[in-house]
């Protein structure tokens, strides 16, 4: 299995794809993770390659309790506050860290095999299977396809959430921008300003 993994990022968009091949993926307000196990060694990475293994134990003893050894997972760190949206706020806090889940959306490799050259959705069917038994912290993001992307955003807008990300289900995880998965976030969301914050205070 490869040592190393670089996340793939998706492209910013004004409107969500409507095409027969994309997939559609709840947008959650949380921290990019790279979830790594080699035996009993488990790993959390940040998409800068920092290393929060320790900060959060839930995902990492939930990664212990899965039958495969050996696989790479990609995902979202998330602290889900009462009405089950992800809370920025506290995870950013730190005063949840034994509570922090992960969304996995993306499987890169399994049981020693390298799967980014695969299409989409035949990794998303191994990262299903191998989360089968639903670990405690570790949850598939459930995900939408086709025509129905349009509609998705309004309603998750509506919900008051962060927005969506469509990717192409042919295609093989590319590290770095990737025209094949696009975000569109709901501007009335807090973190659509956080990150206009962010901008603006680089530009200084």
């Amino acid at each position: 299995m490869p040592s190393t993994f670089e996340p793939a990022l998706p492209v910013k968009a004004a409107e969500v794809p409507s095409g027969p091949d994309s997939l559609h993926e709840i947008k959650h307000d949380g921290y990019r993770m790279m979830l790594i196990r080699e035996a009993k060694v488990v790993r959390l990475r940040s998409k800068t390659g920092l290393d929060w293994t320790q900060r959060f134990p839930w995902i990492v003893e939930s990664a212990l309790k899965l039958r495969q050894d050996r696989f790479v997972i990609d995902g979202e760190a998330v602290v889900l506050g009462v009405d089950g949206i992800s809370d920025f706020d506290a995870l950013q806090s730190g005063k949840y860290n034994n509570e922090v889940q992960l969304y996995a959306f993306d499987m890169l490799a399994g049981e020693g095999d390298d799967y980014r050259k695969l299409p989409l959705f035949l990794r998303k069917q191994n990262l299903a299977r191998l989360l089968v038994r639903r670990p405690e912290a570790i949850q598939a993001a459930p995900f939408e396809q086709g025509e129905i992307g349009p509609d998705l955003f309004r309603a998750a807008c509506r919900m008051g959430l962060e927005g969506l990300v469509s990717k192409h289900r042919e295609r093989a995880y590319r590290a770095g921008r990737c025209d094949h998965w696009v975000k569109v976030k709901n501007r009335d969301h807090p973190g659509y300003g956080r990150v206009k914050d962010v901008a603006r205070a680089k530009r200084r």
